[in-house]
């Protein structure tokens, strides 16, 4: 179990812009703008990272209660780490209680694998944030699916979500917000056994 009075830095990767903002590519904003309402707060830009933050307690009141740093990275996603790091010492946030929630290509849509550490797996969010201060934070991984037939992974990762998946976006990215507070709340081995499939 975390100490509780170490906060959380919980980041949703994706790209910043109108034109992203329902790209597959962008799920992990999704998902940290559930969590933000959930906690009652709003983004902002923050004073020290080129990123907008949302400060709040998550969990049930007393003890077992988190305090967390919700953010988004607006720096391109490739350039994520820089923001990720800033905020990370900003707040003096142990890299281990760092959680990056992202799209992963190697997962059928709307499965989810939770874990810590690990390789980048070609996705250049984590591979900036790996560079910048190492692979042991934790992962929220969202499963996308491969692009179908010759489609290159670039421009599948920056498309839409199709209709068809739109349907179950709102469950999928429900049910990701709740493994992260699970995860806070329990930590990784009990959200593992709850959320990934």
């Amino acid at each position: 179990m975390s100490d509780a009075t170490e906060p959380w830095l919980i980041v949703g990767l994706g790209n910043p812009g109108p034109e992203y903002a329902a790209n597959r590519h962008n799920v992990g904003f999704m998902v940290a703008d559930l969590l933000a309402e959930r906690i009652g707060g709003k983004f902002k830009r923050a004073q020290k990272a080129q990123a907008q933050v949302v400060e709040g307690r998550m969990g049930p009141p007393g003890p077992a209660s988190r305090r967390v740093i919700l953010a988004k990275p607006m720096s391109y996603m490739n350039l994520s780490g820089g923001p990720v790091t800033a905020l990370r010492d900003f707040y003096k946030v142990p890299t281990d209680h760092v959680v990056a929630v992202h799209d992963e290509l190697d997962i059928d849509f709307g499965a989810l694998r939770l874990k810590l550490g690990g390789g980048d797996n070609g996705h250049n969010g984590l591979k900036s944030m790996t560079k910048s201060m190492g692979p042991d934070y934790h992962r929220v991984r969202f499963g996308i699916g491969r692009p179908p037939g010759r489609m290159q992974v670039a421009d599948f990762v920056l498309k839409d979500f199709s209709s068809t998946e739109c349907k179950e976006l709102g469950y999928l990215v429900d049910r990701a917000a709740d493994s992260v507070e699970c995860l806070l709340a329990e930590g990784l081995e009990r959200a593992q056994s709850a959320y990934n499939s």
